[in-house]
């Protein structure tokens, strides 16, 4: 685990502070539409944490992209 985490290092601080902001954003959103603290904590807390878990594996696929391009163009 350990091994993974220091690969995935730099993403994985990049997803955290991602799902950070995108929490308080949406918090304020959802308390500005709904007026209920309790509401706007749930829904601001269901949707970020799907997109944090997604925002990482699309991250590793463009660092996937990106990383073959490079190859290919080294071996041109």
């Amino acid at each position: 685990m350990s091994r993974w985490i220091n690969t995935y290092s730099f993403t994985i601080k990049k997803t955290a502070s991602y799902y950070v902001t995108h929490i308080m954003v949406a918090a304020m959103v959802a308390y500005t539409v709904t007026g209920d603290l309790v509401t706007a904590v749930t829904l601001s807390s269901l949707e970020p944490t799907v997109q944090a878990v997604v925002y990482f594996f699309l991250e590793r696929l463009w660092q996937s992209i990106a990383f073959t391009q490079n190859r290919a163009a080294i071996q041109a």
